[in-house]
């Protein structure tokens, strides 16, 4: 406790000092294309707005699955080091090691709250968060209706769901809205910690008929293929990508839309999965109006990423959850405390209301994912590069600038208690947590060049990698060989170089081992 009395004496004395606030929002499954900024067709204008006010990153990393990203956001860790495996889908065993960003700016004198997708062991609200509204997340998703294990929390009680009328989405809008007034209220004797936890545009494909109907025609008149081209040539146009690169290989199992089946169907997952991102648009709008309406906009550092690549199914198997998807995304097996549910999820049930269960499918998401190669779970880019947006008026200037800087979640601890004027503990709470892994963005945030990680490292559900400089060394699978990519002239990981580059793949092949050492990778 010593630690954290220290802190609050220090937070007393800098309580006037330049100390930002910082407004976090993570979405779940979203492609690193989907967004307007990031050379998409669906319509982003809140999001895009912090594009043009700010900084896009483009060389960015998550850890390929949520709960293994979130592990590492909140501690600054790797997710095997924070509890979470990394190599399946899981959430986070526990923080009981572990020191957490809000517990950090907490006792540093911020005003932290949370809204969203929770999937530590204990509540938010004793892990540094003074406010919370959201699901203990444990699988099983419905934006309409309670389903199995997922309890809702306001603070530390249960929240009863209404009998009608709710939408997930929009809770979480309403709610991080009202959070956010609060905050912004008492910003100048109190610099707050807001993070915004969509699941949104995660499976299953729910979203209100007017979302769906302002998209159905767009994708019914072009499939697949020509958004999958029309986003790539914008990518280039923006200057997001080098000229030097070629799309990633699309997965034999897509077909080219001129073959798809059931184009009506097709069109229309696509068009409920662009609903949910225009819902999620809206709540980030009702955010940046109450910055600006209370006068802390400028002083409030906004940041704005997904936790993995997109799906290309449900990312999950009946055995890990109780139900599954087919690789063409149509449901297998819903189940609700033991008993089959039944909602339709094939062409007879277009997505969207209650009653329906499904996911987007391989193809869509290989367009979301555009350029890249593959998609969540995998260690290819695809897997686990993110869009990574921050808006923050006092300091970065040039709005609408690109940054090729590397990072990766880990930074986001880090960049936190660094513009909180706080060091991370050596004891918290009796807790005796590892090193932070993480380095501050704030460098790159003020146009400067920060020095890069020596090597980030991954072990995903569906390969490793490790990354050094401009070079990507990755497997498909543990039995599988190396294969090495030059990311400066080639995202899609197209060319596969280890032939070429014997000895760097051997080099980089016992820098992963350390890497995998070191972190506790199983």
């Amino acid at each position: 406790m010593k630690f954290i009395f220290l802190l609050l004496a220090f937070a007393s004395s800098v309580a006037g000092a330049d100390r930002p606030n910082i407004l976090l929002i993570m979405v779940d499954d979203m492609g690193w294309s989907d967004l307007g900024c990031y050379g998409g067709e669906i319509r982003t204008p809140n999001i895009d707005s912090l594009a043009t006010e700010g900084l896009r990153f483009t060389q960015f990393y998550n850890n390929s699955v949520c709960g293994a990203t979130r592990a590492s956001l909140l501690t600054g860790l790797y997710c095997q080091q924070a509890g979470h495996p990394g190599n399946r889908w899981n959430e986070p065993k526990d923080f009981s090691k572990c020191v957490l960003i809000p517990e950090v700016l907490q006792a540093g004198g911020y005003h932290t709250a949370m809204v969203g997708k929770w999937q530590g062991r204990d509540l938010a609200v004793k892990r540094g968060f003074d406010r919370f509204f959201g699901p203990n997340c444990r699988g099983t998703i419905s934006y309409w209706n309670e389903v199995g294990t997922n309890e809702f929390y306001l603070e530390d009680q249960p929240w009863k769901w209404p009998e009608s009328g709710f939408f997930m989405t929009e809770a979480f809008n309403e709610h991080a809205a009202e959070f956010l007034k609060a905050a912004a209220a008492g910003a100048e004797e109190k610099p707050f910690f807001l993070y915004v936890a969509y699941i949104a545009p995660h499976w299953p494909l729910h979203a209100r008929e007017a979302d769906i109907a302002a998209y159905r025609e767009q994708y019914r008149k072009a499939g697949w293929d020509e958004w999958r081209d029309r986003r790539f040539a914008k990518q280039r146009e923006m200057g997001l990508i080098p000229e030097t690169w070629k799309l990633g290989p699309k997965p034999a199992a897509v077909p080219a839309w001129a073959d798809a089946p059931e184009k009506e169907w097709q069109a229309e997952r696509m068009a409920a999965y662009a609903a949910q991102i225009a819902s999620v648009d809206r709540g980030v709008g009702s955010l940046l109006k109450i910055l600006k309406e209370s006068g802390v906009e400028d002083d409030t550092l906004v940041l704005f990423l997904s936790d993995n690549g997109a799906a290309s199914d449900g990312g999950l198997t009946p055995s890990t959850a109780g139900f599954g998807f087919g690789r063409d995304g149509q449901q297998k097996n819903w189940r609700r405390d033991g008993v089959a549910i039944k909602g339709g999820s094939g062409p007879d049930h277009m997505p969207g209301p209650a009653d329906t269960f499904a996911a987007y499918g391989m193809a869509w998401a290989t367009t979301s994912n555009t350029p890249l190669r593959d998609h969540k779970q995998s260690a290819y880019e695809g897997g686990i590069r993110t869009p990574l947006i921050a808006r923050w008026p006092k300091v970065i200037k040039e709005g609408g600038a690109l940054t090729t800087q590397t990072g990766h979640i880990i930074d986001v601890m880090a960049t936190c208690l660094d513009l909180g004027k706080l060091d991370y503990p050596k004891e918290f709470g009796g807790r005796h947590p590892l090193p932070m892994e993480g380095a501050s963005l704030a460098p790159i945030f003020r146009g400067e060049t920060r020095e890069e990680h020596e090597a980030i490292g991954w072990d995903c559900a569906r390969g490793q990698a490790l990354r050094q400089g401009k070079w990507k060394l990755v497997r498909p699978a543990r039995n599988k060989a190396w294969e090495l990519y030059d990311l400066n002239v080639d995202g899609g990981e197209t060319l596969n170089l280890a032939g070429a580059e014997t000895k760097r793949v051997e080099t980089m092949a016992a820098a992963w081992e350390t890497w995998s050492r070191k972190v506790g990778v199983k």
